[in-house]
């Protein structure tokens, strides 16, 4: 009897588990996704059954406000941005949200040697930093320069701190590591004691320097980094060998030995001719240029008291400008470009090592795998290059740029609303057939040109006021690591749309969401603001949810159910 009983349990279970197995095969099958089924099998239902009506996205999710910690465009509290005159130096008006420092322009100038304490002191330099001589050839102006340049690490790494030291931001929360030849600076490479920022004079590009035809020109590099260098002149009138039968051209393979750390060298020239030229290492080039060790080298024509800005730190306006520019032009823009690969910029902030960093970058290291992340114009990215480097046009004058690209591909520089005349290459004048009106000029590495932008209203060199970016009309140089707008995007502002603090009166998106670090962490959408529908980020899809949670939970079962009668069959 109790073998009768225990048969019976069995087919009753049997039954059950057969029942349950096929429960979970039909909930398997109504729970599992329409928008998984196979487009065959899509093909095949609605043939039979008729479309679906139609199913709504699932809503947006609302937008955050953009929260960021910086003014988009700093109150000028020093009143650098006014027009002064110091020491007797007229220093033009820049009407950038962020000037360079006047007392800086004033001694460069006039040169440290030459200029009260007090101006020292605001200058920042050292009292050798920029020396000026004798006037040789009784014009009026000196013609002795000896300029002292230091080598400084930004955002590098620190053996006390996993964040980088020195840090200098090329966009909101973006620190590449860098080098820079840099003025030779009195006291911190920071701004205070409480904080890890660079101070204004320390930044990238290194210094545009500007001599005189004709002057007897030092140029002494000190050494104060942790790897060998050399300076290049490249362009410029120089011998290969100085007066003294020593090295003279930065090149280690063929005219000198690098300057170790520690050491220093002075480099000679007395140009000949004029023109916008390049300075650059020529250690490792492949790594140190761009790395940031690059800077504009301009010899302006020999005029009569012709006193020149010998330094315009992080390029941009020139608010000193020489006689020759003065005759011809309102105003004058130093213009460098620079592109920095990630792979290569973050290798020094992986190990404040020397004898890693140096393995990880010359031998680790292959240029030829490189991609290019980020692209920068005097330095910075857009959103900052709004800030520092607009040029800010008025209705019937002219301007002058001086353009290098010294990053590692061609960029294609583009006007809006203007066509401009490029008047020199490589330091060489062109003539009038050369030079017809553009707006788009393909600018290989290393190269320069001299541009003259006419703010005239006649429908070719200007099409009238307003606000006209410029920039690489390549793709990717309007991007920050893939996100735009950033990198090298600029504008040329007319007087009437920009406002008090020298910030652009646009009538186009808010720019205040371009100031967070988050959007350049591809956080924020990237119209999050104007049109979510197509934007911001999907709420979560609850049914699909549910959908999934009783896939699962039916697939389970199956298992479950499947492993039993496995099991089962095993043992009898």
């Amino acid at each position: 009897m109790w073998c009768i009983q225990l048969g019976l349990n069995r087919k009753s279970t049997m039954k059950k588990n057969n029942i349950i197995l096929l429960l979970s095969i039909i909930g398997i099958l109504i729970s599992f996704p329409p928008q998984w089924y196979p487009l065959s099998l899509k093909i095949s239902l609605t043939s039979l059954f008729g479309a679906n009506d139609y199913v709504s996205l699932p809503e947006s999710k609302p937008q955050e406000s953009t929260i960021t910690n910086e003014a988009v465009c700093p109150e000028d509290l020093s009143g650098w941005g006014n027009k002064q005159t110091i020491e007797g130096i007229e220093i033009n008006e820049s009407k950038a949200c962020v000037s360079d420092n006047p007392f800086l322009v004033a001694a460069s100038v006039l040169g440290t040697n030459n200029i009260s304490n007090e101006t020292l002191l605001k200058s920042g330099l050292s009292s050798d930093a920029i020396e000026k001589g004798r006037d040789l050839d009784g014009d009026g102006d000196p013609d002795e320069i000896h300029i002292k340049l230091e080598i400084a690490e930004l955002n590098g790494s620190s053996p006390i701190s996993d964040k980088p030291v020195t840090t200098y931001d090329i966009a909101p929360g973006i620190q590449p590591g860098l080098w820079v030849f840099a003025p030779k600076l009195a006291g911190m490479a920071v701004e205070n004691f409480e904080t890890q920022v660079a101070r204004t004079s320390l930044k990238i590009p290194s210094p545009a320097l500007r001599v005189e035809q004709g002057d007897i020109v030092k140029i002494t590099i000190q050494n104060t980094h942790y790897m060998p260098h050399t300076l290049h002149l490249h362009g410029a009138d120089h011998g290969f060998l100085d007066e003294n039968g020593e090295g003279n051209d930065g090149v280690p393979i063929a005219s000198e030995m690098p300057i170790l750390p520690g050491e220093s060298r002075t480099y000679n020239l007395k140009p000949r001719k004029a023109g916008t030229m390049f300075y650059h290492c020529h250690v490792q080039p492949h790594v140190h240029v761009q790395m940031g060790l690059q800077g504009l080298f301009i010899v302006e024509e020999n005029k009569s008291n012709n006193y020149l800005q010998t330094m315009n730190v992080g390029a941009g306006k020139v608010r000193a400008p020489s006689q020759t520019s003065k005759q011809f032009y309102d105003s004058e823009y130093d213009i460098h470009y620079m592109d920095i690969d990630k792979e290569l910029s973050s290798r020094i902030q992986e190990s404040n090592d020397p004898r890693i960093v140096t393995k990880s970058m010359h031998r680790d290291y292959d240029i030829t795998d490189a991609n290019v992340d980020y692209f920068t114009l005097n330095g910075r990215s857009f959103p900052y290059t709004f800030r520092e480097s607009l040029i800010v046009a008025e209705s019937e004058k002219k301007a002058k740029l001086r353009l290098v690209n010294g990053g590692s591909k061609g960029i294609s520089f583009h006007t809006h609303g203007h066509k401009f005349k490029v008047i020199e290459r490589d330091g060489v004048p062109l003539n009038e057939a050369q030079g017809p009106p553009q707006d788009v000029l393909w600018v290989p590495t290393s190269q320069r040109y001299d541009i003259e932008l006419n703010f005239t209203n006649d429908g070719t060199n200007s099409y009238g006021p307003g606000i006209w970016l410029f920039h690489d009309h390549q793709n990717k140089g309007v991007t920050t690591d893939g996100i735009g707008p950033g990198g090298n995007i600029s504008a040329i502002v007319y007087d009437e749309f920009l406002d008090d603090d020298g910030w652009p009166i646009s009538n186009g998106m808010n720019l205040n969401q371009y100031f967070s670090s988050d959007y350049y962490d591809k956080e924020i959408p990237i119209w999050g603001d104007i049109a979510p529908e197509v934007s911001s980020n999907p709420k979560d899809d609850i049914k699909l949810i549910f959908r999934l949670i009783l896939l699962a939970l039916f697939f389970g079962i199956f298992f479950s159910c499947t492993l039993k009668l496995i099991t089962k069959g095993r043992k009898e």
